[in-house]
């Protein structure tokens, strides 16, 4: 199917064409004709910059004469992606761009392709964190973003023999023409030291932090363009940097090395995203790279603050920190740290401006996520901190004596530092709670259990601090950018105001019974699985059929989310076809993408696990036409936006109860994929929304899985013994078939299965996901009634845009108001 192209002014289109040969010529020092790809990126980034800046201007001059509230959104991750066209679509100049480069001989695409992914983030807590942005932007809301400016973000990932292996991504090697360094706001960020005892001009005994390290920060503006271009806010990324190139006197003995120490240390701060946390360093690195970004996000925040208002007395009135997770949940103490040490502000005061001042989101329920710092090591880093944190802690204490008084195992279950066993650990969490006004869970099933499992004490406390915002993506990138096909299709059947609305997409539902809109709904579907098929064919040299059931898992490997139950589908489907000679109902493609933390032994197995079964199934003629299996290196959001628009199954298949929203669910229904999964996180709200006929649903509840947890009920070896075609599946996998070179390769798998508990009931689910993938291999031969489906998936998903959930945030949590009317949103 042909797409849709506008066409724009000649003006406009040469007026473009000027600024980008401006460029060439003043900013890059070049000749036309000298430029090599990555210098024509960057010349028409530039000239697209020049009208963002433009914007920026206007914007920040619009906030400051309505004074009103701002939020800042603290984040150890923002996953933006390729930035080109993303601001060329949310400017409205993408045809502009494209006709004066079309003038120039120049393909938009080919240039746009050469942007690297900004390696900011890992997955979906970074990515969620820029779509809030996006909404932010496209509300006309003072939003601005705060994060690290990692130099290599987490890894690129490559696969040696199907094995994961971690390189460098070296995203900014070539610098990146979508930052501001802004030098003259560099904050000064003070680490180890110690406490000492003073008498201050009053006579009143104080405690000074005195002869502490500096770290300097230097912040790096990025900016996010609003859909419409009417405003354009700020995401604030710091560099860590050394107080001193490195020290003379010691560079002047001849130590060359010794000299840059200092500076070579200061900046591994911001180098690499989530350094190993396996030994002391690591864990010392962590914290202070948290600390590091959370200090100069406050610190700036505060001096901005004064210079526009002169004094702290309406500081809650006007500003709002929101914590994306524990990782800046360290605010708390570095608030009230710079309010008490550098402005004088007594404790009380400062506890109330703290306290209604931040809010906390919590997206996890798994205990390991919830970060614990030994209370050594954060003496020793930040011993003024650690001081602070001991006396929010009794005093939150005695509050839960006064309300629960002589529930002593109360206190324990509720202390900010927990003194039980070994070793004393700080509960960032527990910091997180006691020190915002507002707890809030990313879906509704996620809210609650935070609220009856993680935390009930704090609950019971607290009612009204805890909220549900359930997670929302931003229809701009994650469809209108991205499928154009589809976005041309939905603006001429319902017009274009979804952009802005997505409500909007109800109105679609009536072509779901259109034969002609169904058809040409296809024909975009296809071309969006050939473009997928052309990059697996590039990447993994693998060619499968555009016309086989694409099944896509693209998320982070990880035990709960079970890709493994996806890859035990996989070898039953194959040995039905080479044992049972039983074809599938609908030829399969069989897509996994993601990647596995570099400390994380058991999801590093899966990937091995995955590449070694579609070694062997893309290699048996038995197999051919029917089923592949492929796994996409290097997982980003530039290939996501190529695998969102292409899928026809989605697989959301956690744990029930483990999974506390999801967006990947969110961004593959909106592309029109029906999804397979459990009734966990945002599925369950997915599946109100589209209708129980639109969507697979099969396994344990989140209630069953705890039961069986608690009651120590559950017997996976039971299941396996009575279960012929999982027994085949284990033994197989189990065997030399899948690893001819080393038979005991995946000996791990039955033992982690059978012997220790299947801890993620992957074998308690497997009978039923497997009936369920039989139906979905059915229903998708119906192309008329699959398509009609999908169609719907497409319509009901207005509530999953994060402009409704950035609406909940700023009316329910920040108390904040547009700078400008937005029409349309």
């Amino acid at each position: 199917m042909s797409q849709t192209r506008s066409v724009s002014s000649p003006a406009e289109a040469e007026a473009f064409r000027d600024s980008i040969l401006r460029h060439v010529r003043y900013s890059l020092g070049r000749e036309w004709s000298q430029l090599t790809g990555r210098e024509l990126f960057e010349a028409v980034s530039f000239a697209v910059r020049d009208r963002i800046v433009d914007l920026m201007v206007e914007t920040e001059a619009r906030i400051k004469e309505n004074a009103g509230k701002r939020v800042f959104y603290l984040s150890m991750e923002f996953l933006m992606g390729r930035s080109l066209g993303n601001n060329l679509h949310n400017l409205g100049l993408w045809d502009v761009c494209r006709d004066a480069l079309d003038e120039m001989g120049v393909d938009i695409e080919e240039i746009a392709e050469t942007e690297v992914d900004a390696a900011l983030g890992n997955g979906g807590l970074g990515r969620l964190a820029a779509c809030f942005l996006d909404s932010l932007a496209s509300l006309g809301l003072p939003g601005y973003g705060y994060g690290i400016n990692y130099e290599y973000g987490l890894f690129r990932q490559e696969l040696d023999n199907g094995w994961q292996k971690e390189k460098p991504d070296s995203w900014r090697a070539l610098g990146t023409p979508w930052q501001f360094e802004r030098r003259e706001e560099a904050v000064v960020v003070p680490l180890f030291g110690e406490l000492s005892q003073m008498e201050g001009h009053d006579g009143i005994e104080n405690s000074m932090w005195l002869g502490w390290d500096v770290i300097v920060g230097v912040p790096h503006d990025m900016p996010v363009v609003g859909y419409g271009g009417k405003s354009v806010n700020t995401l604030r990324l710091y560099s860590a940097r050394a107080t001193d190139e490195f020290d003379m006197s010691i560079f002047n003995e001849g130590d060359y090395v010794e000299a840059v120490k200092q500076k070579m240390e200061s900046e591994t701060i911001s180098k690499v995203l989530y350094p190993p946390d396996s030994d002391d360093k690591g864990r010392e690195l962590r914290l202070i790279q948290e600390y590091f970004f959370t200090s100069c996000a406050v610190q700036s925040i505060v001096r901005n603050y004064l210079a526009e208002h002169g004094d702290l007395a309406n500081f809650a009135d006007k500003i709002a920190i929101q914590l994306n997770d524990t990782h800046p949940a360290l605010a708390v103490a570095e608030l009230m740290r710079v309010l008490m040490d550098e402005h004088s502000v007594e404790w009380d005061e400062a506890w109330d401006i703290t306290r209604n001042t931040l809010a906390y989101t919590n997206h996890t329920l798994l205990p390991e996520a919830l970060e614990r710092w030994s209370r050594e090591l954060v003496e020793r880093v930040l011993p003024r901190h650690l001081q602070i944190i001991e006396q929010i802690d009794a005093q939150f204490l005695a509050v839960v004596e006064q309300r629960f008084p002589g529930d002593t195992e109360r206190k324990q279950r509720m202390a900010i530092v927990n003194h039980e066993g070994e070793q004393s650990e700080v509960r960032m969490a527990h910091l997180a709670i006691v020190g915002s006004h507002s707890v809030n869970g990313v879906a509704e099933l996620h809210s609650e259990l935070v609220k009856s499992d993680l935390v009930p004490d704090f609950h019971e406390l607290w009612p009204e601090r805890f909220n549900n915002k359930t997670n929302g993506v931003t229809q701009r990138r994650w469809l209108h950018q991205c499928n154009p096909g589809l976005r041309d299709l939905i603006n001429e059947a319902i017009g274009p105001e979804w952009v802005t609305d997505l409500d909007r997409l109800r109105e679609l539902e009536p072509f779901a019974e259109d034969a002609a809109f169904r058809e040409r709904f296809l024909d975009v579907k296809l071309a969006n699985k050939q473009r997928l098929a052309r990059t697996i064919a590039h990447d993994v040299r693998v060619d499968v059929d555009p016309a086989s059931l694409f099944d896509v898992q693209a998320k982070r490997i990880h035990e709960y989310k079970r890709q493994l139950l996806l890859a035990l589908y996989a070898v039953h489907s194959y040995l039905r076809i080479v044992e049972d000679g039983v074809p599938p109902a609908s030829p399969r493609t069989i897509i996994f993408a993601g990647k596995a933390a570099p400390g994380y032994w058991a999801a590093k197995q899966q990937i091995k696990l995955i590449n070694s079964i579609g070694r062997v199934i893309n290699h048996d003629p038995r197999c051919a036409g029917l089923l592949k299996v492929v796994f996409i290196p290097d997982y980003r959001v530039s290939l996501a936006e190529q695998i969102m628009p292409a899928a026809d199954l989605s697989e959301q298949i956690s744990t029930a109860g483990m999974e506390a929203s999801g967006t990947g669910n969110m961004k593959f229904a909106l592309n029109g994929a029906l999804t397979i999964g459990t009734l966990d996180g945002a599925n369950i709200e997915i599946r109100e929304e589209v209708g129980d006929e639109n969507i697979f649903i099969f396994g344990l509840l989140a209630e069953d899985i705890a039961r069986q947890r608690a009651d120590g009920s559950y017997n996976p070896r039971a299941i396996y013994e009575n279960n012929a075609e999982l027994s085949r599946v284990l033994d197989a996998l189990s065997g030399a078939r899948f690893s001819p070179g080393d038979p005991r390769l995946f000996h791990w798998l039955k033992e982690t299965l059978l012997d220790r508990g299947d801890y993620f009931f992957n074998l308690a689910d497997f009978a039923d996901y497997i009936a369920t993938q039989d139906r979905v291999s059915h229903e998708f031969q119906d192309t008329e009634n699959w398509s009609r489906k999908a169609i719907l998936n497409v319509a009901r998903m207005g509530k999953f845009s994060s402009d409704r959930t950035i609406s909940e945030y700023a009316r329910d949590i920040w108390g904040l108001l547009p700078s400008r009317t937005v029409v349309g949103v």
